[in-house]
């Protein structure tokens, strides 16, 4: 898919690797509307890259449907969505206080997974509504999962559950939008400088960055936002999901 000139929507683009996707898009010629809860984050990275900003929570349908439509009148219609949205909540099954309460659990699922299919699902359908263009393609969806959803960890059920679904999710929806023209990628990150992590001592920092093979450091969100890039352009990778971890494999703790 051609970036330049196409309307794109990145979710969860006021910060991390949301942002670094959007930065990348924009550089490349993209109309990149900003979509995030954060009304005041949206306006700030789509005044300093020439995008839209447009807040909205994406488990919301009329938030998200009018965030779509917004992005649908631009160039000539959707054709780019990254869902980079979601929460990170760490919380046993079995705590010390008992069973995880079964809100917590509804919370993040709702979130990260039925986030990411409300936006996918609302954007197809706007999508389909374009023309082909010269490679009979009319759009690319690319969402976020993690290498939780491989290997979550202790105090991850939630979260990895959550991304999991994300994961399972991109052939089946890459099969049924195919006949369409539009492509279904997935990128499952390893651990990344977002601002989760920038308030962590450095020694916490090195920590973590030891225990990735090669290299031996947090990812940079440019690198996340590569990785989509090549996702969007790349017409012949579709339905697939792509580690982007430096080889880590993580442990139970």
């Amino acid at each position: 898919m051609r970036i330049d000139g196409s309307s794109a929507l990145v979710t969860g683009a006021g910060s991390g690797l949301g942002e670094a996707t959007a930065r990348m898009l924009a550089g490349l010629g993209a109309i990149v509307h900003v979509f995030d809860r954060n009304a005041e984050a949206a306006s700030k990275i789509a005044g300093e890259i020439g995008g839209v900003a447009l807040a909205g929570d994406v488990t919301s349908e009329a938030d998200a449907t009018a965030a779509l439509d917004t992005a649908a009148r631009a160039g000539d219609g959707l054709r780019i969505l990254v869902n980079c949205a979601g929460i990170g909540v760490s919380a046993r099954l079995l705590g010390r206080d008992g069973p995880m309460p079964l809100a917590n659990y509804e919370t993040v699922i709702r979130v990260n997974l039925i986030g990411t299919f409300n936006m996918m699902r609302l954007a197809a359908a706007r999508m389909v509504e374009t023309a082909e263009r010269e490679d009979k393609g009319r759009g690319v969806i690319v969402n976020t999962a993690s290498v939780a959803a491989f290997e979550g960890q202790v105090g991850q059920v939630a979260y990895a559950a959550s991304k999991g679904g994300i994961v399972a999710m991109a052939l089946p929806a890459a099969r049924e939008l195919a006949r369409f023209g539009i492509r279904v990628n997935t990128v499952a990150p390893g651990i990344f400088l977002t601002p989760l992590l920038y308030n962590l001592p450095k020694e916490a920092q090195d920590s973590l960055a030891s225990a990735i093979p090669y290299p031996s450091r947090l990812g940079d969100p440019a690198e996340f936002a590569d990785t989509v890039r090549y996702l969007v352009e790349n017409q012949y990778v579709n339905g697939e999901v792509i580690r982007l971890d430096g080889a880590i494999r993580m442990q139970p703790r």
